[in-house]
């Protein structure tokens, strides 16, 4: 039997060699764009259209602007990207696929809604390791127009959004995945199961994604040995203010303590009070944009050196909610440290 040298436990992988964050581009919208973490996005666009005819004609627009950015900052030819492993929320990853067409760079798309950027770094980070790859693009986006109309109600409606809902994020985040270079290396991938707790609502994604959230911590810190306290920060995907509290309160009942150190994309990347965005952010772009504008720049600045970045994701379809059925959901934890 083969002996599985970079897997430990059921659901971890150890990368031999880790591979290295070595940038980060991050676009955001106008509502983004106003929030708390303005000063750290590469690019804000203060057209949610974003000069498109339509809202996802403008989600490929801040896919192919973004990824344009990434490469033309680190002056990376196209040619030399090995892959794009990205993804987004509309049906078929047709968001991702038509803004990145131009690029001839091999690409992998990906759905895990919005754990999507967790995904993506993952197995770019598993290409790299296992000597597949040398230089690999991983992203993922969403626009929060676009995500009302496909799933929920489309704006023109002017539904009232219930106080569980949250905001899905309008933007995209890249990072650029190598074998060398300077960086935040990536040392484990813990690969979340399917959890489904039964939770129909489509406006409360908190309740959805929180126990897969729970469910892949856990695994993370017994594959691995390692405590809470062992991270700087522990960043939750798009859970927002509800599903924080969730989160915080299943871990306290399985004997971890994370209030210290816990926190939430969603939480983070809006004012609630200021902005209106009742239950926080969601979104493929929730975490992607605040890890490649805000986490990734205190890594580099050395401001914080250990995450466990575990983007979350509600695996729904307009097809599955119209025909009764429940939301699955999933997480998946990436650890990022900085070992200089």
């Amino acid at each position: 039997m083969m002996h599985l040298t970079k897997q430990i436990g059921k659901q971890t992988i150890k990368f031999q060699n880790p591979p290295i964050i070595t940038a980060t581009s991050s676009m955001a919208g106008p509502k983004e764009g106003e929030g708390p973490l303005k000063d750290y996005f590469d690019i804000i666009c203060d057209d949610i259209l974003n000069g498109c005819e339509s809202w996802e004609k403008a989600e490929s627009q801040y896919v192919h602007d973004n990824i344009k950015n990434l490469c033309e900052k680190t002056k990376t030819k196209f040619e030399d990207v090995d892959y794009i492993i990205s993804g987004d929320l509309l049906n078929q990853d047709t968001a991702t696929i038509f803004g990145i067409r131009d690029f001839g760079i091999p690409y992998m798309g990906v759905f895990g809604a919005c754990s999507t950027m967790g995904e993506s770094i993952g197995l770019g980070s598993i290409l790299v390791d296992g000597g597949f790859a040398k230089k690999v693009i991983a992203s993922a986006s969403s626009h929060f127009c676009s995500a009302e109309k496909q799933f929920r109600f489309p704006l023109d409606l002017g539904t009232q959004r219930p106080p569980t809902s949250t905001w899905t994020v309008t933007g995209d985040g890249a990072v650029i995945i190598e074998k060398e270079g300077k960086g935040p290396k990536v040392t484990f991938l813990t690969t979340g199961k399917i959890i489904d707790m039964g939770v129909k609502d489509a406006n409360n994604m908190g309740a959805v994604m929180a126990p897969a959230a729970v469910e892949t911590m856990t695994a993370h810190f017994r594959d691995t040995g390692r405590s809470p306290d062992y991270y700087d920060v522990i960043a939750t995907g798009d859970l927002g203010y509800l599903g924080k509290d969730i989160v915080l309160e299943l871990m306290a009942y399985r004997g971890y303590n994370i209030k210290n150190n816990y926190t939430d994309c969603g939480i983070e990347i809006f004012d609630r009070e200021k902005q209106d965005t009742h239950c926080g952010g969601s979104g493929c772009a929730c975490s992607a944009v605040t890890f490649c504008g805000y986490y990734y720049k205190k890594l580099i600045n050395k401001e914080i050196n250990k995450m466990l970045f575990i983007p979350t994701g509600a695996l729904m379809s307009t097809t599955s909610s119209q025909q009764g059925e429940s939301i699955p959901a999933i997480a998946h934890a990436v650890a990022i440290e900085n070992m200089e």
